[in-house]
């Protein structure tokens, strides 16, 4: 079976290196044609660990192809996937114009059935938007079907996400696409995952209601830590007794400066505009963008109360994307806090393992280290802002030595505060004593 991939963004190229690597044919279409050309010569655009030995693997074994025309992906295949952006509009609302104009191109090359997916993050309806358009734009009449298969790739880990997936959610109309979407995923059923057969609709709002409700596990954990402070509680071992109560779980009860990245904030406000334009006013994921907003701002607020005046301060960054084994920055705390403390007169020296050539673009102010040890050097305090396992041990008496300042703002909890202490840092982390 060949697939089609119009879109070559994350979603889009890890979605189409896995499929080949399940033993697919797959061709990948971007209107980007060095971005293409890089993908032909097996070089990944993006930081995503093994991402890049797989391409060359499937490049080299030919199950996966590229191309700038759309025709490409639809010619041949039987399954088409849109994996455009979505991005938001001013309201909080998703932007359809990538994902309906990839459909109306691909509605013009459909010769014989096809099934037309929606990889991206949609609003509900959009299934049903797109059958119409796809429809309207056919150039003979034709059979097709419209499908939802949202994806749940963790920017990091999204190799491992896609290959052992906790669920796969296929959103169908008719039991031929079903079988044909099943048959793509076959090598899953060897693993005994987990597969959500239901309706677009349904499919659609899986996704945005998934990312809403990890946003309020963090957005939940957040608030906690700042009552946690005020009364001398520790958040951590509160986190871990929450985690053991199985209705509960630990993951995404961890303390920190917010949440960031393309998905959570994004899918967030989509499904609370969504909801307000069917006449329902959501009220939690308000709450949540709220919350993280004001969780950035305490952060920020530690940094300016304990180093006043911040004017003339060098202060060293270390971690900018929005967390580790990515070089995303989108919505990254990081960008909130270092234009606080830039705006208040600070100096800032950074380091990030992957970030730095993105955050350059954003913030050339900033001086750029080589490596953590650079950004150190002569700064009045250090502040760790994403949690890259080479900040997990730092050599931490050299740091002492080469800090101006005492101060450590630990924002990810990594250090023992004890440990910090001892060695004359004055220890700043989120919802410890």
């Amino acid at each position: 079976m060949q697939v089609g991939i119009v879109g070559t963004g994350y979603v889009g190229l890890v979605s189409g290196v896995c499929f080949a690597e399940f033993g697919l044919s797959v061709v990948c279409v971007d209107k980007d044609a060095r971005k293409i050309r890089a993908l032909r010569e097996g070089r990944v655009p993006f930081y995503e660990p093994g991402l890049g030995e797989l391409l060359q693997r499937n490049l080299r074994q030919g199950r996966l192809g590229f191309s700038t025309k759309v025709a490409d992906a639809v010619r041949g295949s039987q399954v088409v996937f849109i994996a455009v952006g979505t991005p938001p509009r001013g309201d909080g609302s998703a932007d359809l114009s990538h994902v309906e104009a990839v459909a109306r191109e691909v509605a013009q090359h459909i010769e014989d059935y096809k099934v037309v997916v929606t990889k991206s993050t949609v609003p509900v309806g959009t299934g049903k938007r797109l059958k119409a358009l796809i429809r309207k734009h056919l150039r003979k009449e034709v059979p097709f079907d419209v499908a939802s298969n949202p994806e749940f790739l963790r920017e990091g880990s999204a190799i491992e996400d896609f290959m052992r997936p906790n669920r796969v959610v296929l959103g169908t109309e008719s039991a031929r696409a079903t079988e044909i979407l099943k048959a793509l995923y076959r090598p899953l059923y060897l693993i005994e995952t987990p597969f959500v057969i239901t309706d677009i609709e349904t499919a659609e709002l899986i996704k945005l209601a998934s990312n809403s409700f990890l946003a309020l596990k963090i957005s939940f954990i957040n608030e906690l830590s700042r009552l946690c402070e005020a009364v001398g509680a520790d958040v951590h071992i509160l986190a871990r007794a929450l985690g053991l109560d199985q209705r509960i779980g630990p993951k995404f009860l961890h303390p920190g400066p917010g949440f960031g990245g393309s998905c959570l904030p994004k899918d967030v406000q989509a499904l609370r505009s969504m909801a307000l334009q069917h006449g329902v006013r959501l009220r939690l994921p308000e709450a949540i963008l709220q919350v993280n907003q004001a969780q950035r701002q305490w952060m920020l607020q530690k940094l300016k109360t304990t180093l006043q005046p911040l004017r003339g301060k060098q202060i060293a960054v270390l971690g900018l994307s929005f967390k580790p084994n990515t070089d995303d920055i989108r919505e990254a705390p990081s960008l909130y806090i270092i234009q606080g403390l830039l705006k208040e007169g600070a100096q800032v020296r950074a380091y990030d393992p992957a970030a730095m050539a993105n955050m350059k673009r954003l913030l050339p102010q900033v001086r750029y280290a080589s490596g953590p040890y650079q950004a150190l050097r002569g700064a009045h305090a250090v502040v760790i802002l994403t949690e890259w396992n080479e900040f997990r041990n730092l050599d931490l008496q050299r740091v002492r030595r080469l800090l101006k300042g005492p101060f450590f703002f630990d924002l990810r909890n990594i250090y023992p505060p004890g440990q910090l202490r001892s060695l004359g840092f004055e220890y700043h982390s989120v919802g410890r004593p």
